[in-house]
């Protein structure tokens, strides 16, 4: 079995390489962190193949495939992606769009390359990591939302097609809420409520994976509230969550 694993290098990603070498896969990670990936490499016990590529540029990411696609990969993890805060009228464009391509155009693209050759041999996971962020507007990090937004909706798109085609292909889609990685200090924000663990996010998305979970929300509060949203308006989830943002903002 072999797995194949973007942003890799910290948080999520890295907990999920940990708990998947533990389960016996062979592994590719992908990130820009060339140190932390040999880091890995020499401590993990399969094998590991590392890739350094900044997945914000699209040229980078058809050598991912082109360099991954004879490796009969069994499950694709699309982890990277990062945030920004802000007024949408005051950020920084070029900031931005390099997050829309991390975030949108690398997990559009990779998700259709592996997802035509897992479909050919009709086996396969894909787990496509968005955010609680997904399930709202998002004022004060509005291209963040948005991307993750996009992320949730691709995924459950994927997933009915995948249905009626009766495919074994199996897509699943990660929406936690805040978790203790890195991910604050490259925002810009701290969280207003207690960050989960990342290790037992990692392991619970896996676990939720190989069970075939569609929408994967770990922790009892993050499940409560984003079922709570459903019963607001669009404005009115927008006037709370501009106050819970603008609290965050470091």
């Amino acid at each position: 079995m072999k797995a194949l694993i973007t942003g890799a290098s910290s948080g999520i990603g890295y907990e999920m390489a940990k708990y998947l070498d533990e389960l016996g896969y062979d592994l590719i990670l992908v990130a820009r962190n060339k140190a932390k990936l040999q880091q890995m490499q020499d401590s993990f016990n399969g094998e590991v193949k590392i890739i350094v590529a900044d997945l914000s540029i699209e040229s980078k990411l058809k050598e991912v495939y082109v360099l991954c696609k004879n490796d009969d990969i069994d499950m694709l993890i699309n982890n990277a992606g990062f945030g920004m805060c802000g007024k949408f009228d005051t950020t920084d464009l070029t900031r931005e769009i390099e997050m829309i391509n991390t975030n949108i155009k690398a997990v559009h693209i990779l998700t259709k390359l592996f997802l035509k050759d897992m479909k050919k041999r009709n086996r396969g996971y894909i787990l496509n990591v968005s955010s609680a962020a997904a399930f709202e507007p998002g004022p004060l990090m509005a291209t963040y939302y948005s991307t993750k937004a996009y992320v949730l909706r691709l995924t459950t798109s994927i997933y009915e097609e995948l249905r009626r085609d009766k495919s074994k292909v199996v897509v699943s889609c990660l929406c936690p809420g805040p978790v203790d990685t890195n991910f604050n200090n490259v925002a810009g924000v701290k969280f207003s409520v207690k960050p989960l663990d990342s290790k037992k996010v990692a392991r619970y998305a896996i676990d939720k994976l190989l069970k075939k979970k569609l929408i994967i929300v770990p922790g009892i509060k993050m499940k409560l509230a984003t079922f709570g949203t459903r019963f607001l308006s669009t404005k009115r989830l927008a006037k709370i969550i501009y106050k819970v943002q603008k609290k965050k903002i470091k």
